[in-house]
């Protein structure tokens, strides 16, 4: 059967997203239609200050009882099968395809002196010359780092490193694979497409070649479907599993931002805000990751910040709000610009990766009175949030024309509009709700030859919902409160340093 011409009279396509929080699997029509969705949760476990991981058999069975929920009932064939999920992390397994411990996750902070030191000895700067991409904690050469000096025995019974979308296509396939966005960060020559034995050398990670799977991209991410599985998730067996690109890159993909100078932005786990380049510059400001699109001859520039939504959850508990929008309500009582009030949205213990890499970056409230109330804060919270997502889009002086909007945030009307506000140019949002899964297809209808090329599957399956235009009395108001986000900025990071001092103190016992 030749894999990339698998051509059905009628044709439904199962699309697996997983999330850090949540796996959906999603059933499209050959419309490229939501016809069925189901989620299932699954549970990140920080059982150590810093340590975010996850139990990988837990995270699959999370997948196939999705795909179950999904399949349940449904009519028409599953003809194929598309997936991705969360990057970065290290999913360590042995030569047998099982796990040699939990997953370390993209949020982990266990490796934040390993990159301190890299950072300080100049290294950060030579590795982004050849990958475009800037390490922090939670990228694959910083965990593995931390393993080979105080987890040796674990790397020695492991084979490969994954990361979550090659976990589970191992699964679906037996295929020990990554995709060349997983693999771009960190070990892969951008520019050559190859792994980079350059990197290697200067990570003095000469050890780390046999660790690292074969690189799937465009041509080459198919592979049949095991019985035993197809069995267990109620499939045909033998259908093409097709690997795509992970979340952060396959989100712009969905969301239709597949050209150069088009941007989105995803507001879920993570604030992650991708423009699209036709070309990588290796002597770019060193900011963020530079990934290939999953389009050929286009890059994806993703700035994506440690702390995202889970900042709203935060705010909402300290305020007993029970919806999100609930927040927004509340925020939207307040004028533009919160009376003075500035938030600094960097609230992960891992610190902040873009639009800047500072481990020791810490959030905070700035120009506090009695005057402000819970309408102040919550304005600022989302302001500040903003705020970050325009300093990403002033990454390299690039115009941007249009952000598009995804993730659990864009529910928000109010900050689809304070995002225009802020950011000077229109939001927008699609007609799909699972954006990720969204783009899982069409990197499908792409890889099984059911489209010629990806510019002519968005035009004939992406379509968007709604436009929100810039106000100009807030954009003007925007601009000075932006500056003074910007100045105030650069005064904090001297204060992060102290405030980080402060936090790893020991305590001592009184008497």
């Amino acid at each position: 059967m030749n894999l990339r011409t698998v051509k059905d009279e009628k044709m439904a396509l199962l699309c697996i997203d997983v999330g850090t929080t949540m796996v959906k699997a999603v059933i499209f029509d050959e419309e490229g239609h939501e016809v069925k969705i189901a989620r299932q949760r699954t549970v990140v476990i920080r059982t150590l200050p810093g340590h975010s991981e996850q139990d990988m058999y837990a995270v699959w069975d999370a997948v196939v009882f999705a795909v179950q929920t999904a399949v349940h009932q449904f009519q028409d064939i599953i003809s194929s099968v598309s997936i991705t999920g969360q990057g970065d992390g290290c999913w360590l397994v042995d030569e047998e395809g099982k796990p040699t411990g939990p997953a370390v996750l993209w949020n982990d902070a266990r490796a934040k002196s390993i990159v301190e030191e890299w950072d300080s000895g100049g290294l950060l700067e030579a590795l982004y010359k050849i990958n475009g991409n800037q390490a922090f904690p939670g990228t694959s050469s910083a965990i593995l780092q931390w393993f080979h000096d105080n987890d040796q025995e674990r790397l020695e019974r492991s084979y490969k490193a994954l990361y979550c979308t090659g976990w589970i296509y191992l699964r679906l396939t037996g295929q020990f694979s990554v995709d060349e966005t997983d693999a771009a960060s960190p070990y892969l020559d951008l520019e050559a497409g190859e792994y980079s034995t350059k990197i290697q050398e200067l990570l003095n990670q000469n050890w780390v070649f046999r660790l690292l799977p074969k690189v799937k991209r465009d041509g080459s991410r198919v592979e049949p479907l095991l019985e035993n599985v197809a069995a267990e998730m109620r499939l045909s067996p033998g259908i093409p599993v097709v690997l795509g690109p992970f979340d952060i890159p396959i989100t712009a993909i969905g969301i239709g931002a597949t050209e150069p100078n088009q941007a989105c932005t995803i507001l879920g786990t993570t604030l992650s805000t991708d423009i699209i380049l036709d070309r990588f510059n290796p002597q770019s400001p060193v900011a963020g990751m530079t990934l290939p699109s999953g389009v050929p001859g286009t890059f994806t520039k993703s700035l994506a910040a440690m702390a995202g939504v889970e900042i709203v959850t935060w705010c909402m508990n300290l305020m007993n709000l029970t919806e999100p929008d609930e927040l927004s309500i509340v925020a939207n009582e307040a004028d533009p610009g919160s009376k003075g009030l500035l938030f600094f949205p960097f609230m992960s213990p891992a610190g902040e990766r873009a639009p800047f890499l500072d481990v020791q970056a810490r959030g905070s409230l700035h120009g506090l009175t009695f005057e402000h109330g819970r309408p102040e804060i919550a304005r600022a919270i989302l302001e500040g949030m903003s705020y970050s997502i325009r300093h990403c889009l002033n990454f390299g002086s690039i115009k941007i024309t249009e952000l598009r909007l995804s993730g659990g945030g864009a529910n928000s009307e109010f900050w689809c509009q304070l995002l225009a506000d802020i950011t000077e140019v229109p939001t927008m949002r699609s007609v799909d709700s699972e954006l990720g899964a969204k783009g899982a297809f069409l990197v499908a209808q792409v890889e099984l030859g059911r489209s010629l090329n990806m510019t002519q599957a968005v035009e004939k399956f992406v379509h968007v919902r709604d436009v929100f235009q810039p106000i100009p009395e807030n954009v003007v108001k925007y601009q000075s409160f932006f500056s003074t986000y910007l100045a105030l900025l650069e005064r904090q990071r001297e204060q992060w340093p102290i405030l980080s001092a402060i936090e790893h103190q020991p305590i001592r016992e009184g008497r």
